[in-house]
């Protein structure tokens, strides 16, 4: 899915579009959004024309991961997920509702290098180790809130270190993204295992990924939080540049 996802991003960026107005998309296509530099607002409805109107006039907040989790229709299908961390992952996804940002920053493409922990020191990803660094336009609803916010008045060459609460980051676990559905119902579930990580696609075609929590002889449940919901995350961020 991640070639899927990355080929879209691509072939957008390729026709110089700058931004995507959409309704619900996944997790996986927000990251490769973002690391090709294409602003993202989600969670639109209703008439096109009218949702690029209020995008132009400002009124038009993206809302992060908008996938309906409790409507799946025969014929959606699930999809492997590499095992992993990503940077989009840690940062890129599952951004949630961004209110107005202030910074000198704020609407610029911004690259930044980063490494992220947990509160045990533990390092879950880091664009140092991948010698590339992130790239996404501030303020614009690709980053968690509380990233995009320690951006926003940094100077170029600056480091700093950040610690973020769950709701600065990717929010608490919400019990209503938990759900269960019939084998029979989904194409592939059967050979999937309790633990594995995968995409499945909602009534929209769009994917999201969900980790497989349970599986009877005829169900198999689903759980759709992001990793990272409810555990407190440590930045160390240094900004590159700034356009």
């Amino acid at each position: 899915m991640g070639e899927g996802h990355g080929a879209l991003a691509g072939l957008l960026a390729g026709q110089n579009v700058d931004v995507l107005i959409c309704g619900g998309i996944g997790v996986g296509a927000q990251t490769a959004l973002a690391e090709a530099g294409v602003e993202l607002c989600s969670g639109a409805q209703g008439d096109a024309d009218q949702a690029v109107e209020a995008y132009l006039k400002g009124e038009l907040v993206s809302r992060g991961a908008t996938c309906d989790h409790h409507h799946h229709e025969e014929g959606h299908s699930c999809g492997d997920h590499e095992e992993g961390h990503s940077c989009g992952s840690s940062c890129g996804g599952g951004c949630g509702s961004h209110t107005t940002m202030e910074g000198k920053n704020v609407g610029k493409k911004c690259r930044t290098h980063y490494k992220g922990t947990f509160n045990d020191g533990t390092q879950f990803d880091s664009s140092y180790d991948r010698g590339e660094p992130l790239e996404f336009v501030c303020g614009a609803g690709q980053m968690i809130k509380g990233f995009d916010a320690a951006v926003a008045d940094m100077e170029v060459g600056q480091v700093v270190d950040i610690h973020l609460m769950p709701e600065e980051a990717y929010g608490m676990p919400n019990p209503e993204a938990i759900f269960t559905v019939e084998i029979a119902e989904l194409p592939g579930s059967e050979d999937l295992e309790v633990g594995q990580q995968v995409y499945l696609s909602n009534q929209y075609g769009q994917p999201f990924p969900v980790k497989v929590t349970a599986k009877e002889e005829t169900t198999i449940t689903f759980d759709a939080n992001h990793e990272m919901a409810g555990k407190e995350l440590n930045f160390k961020i240094e900004l590159v540049s700034v356009e």
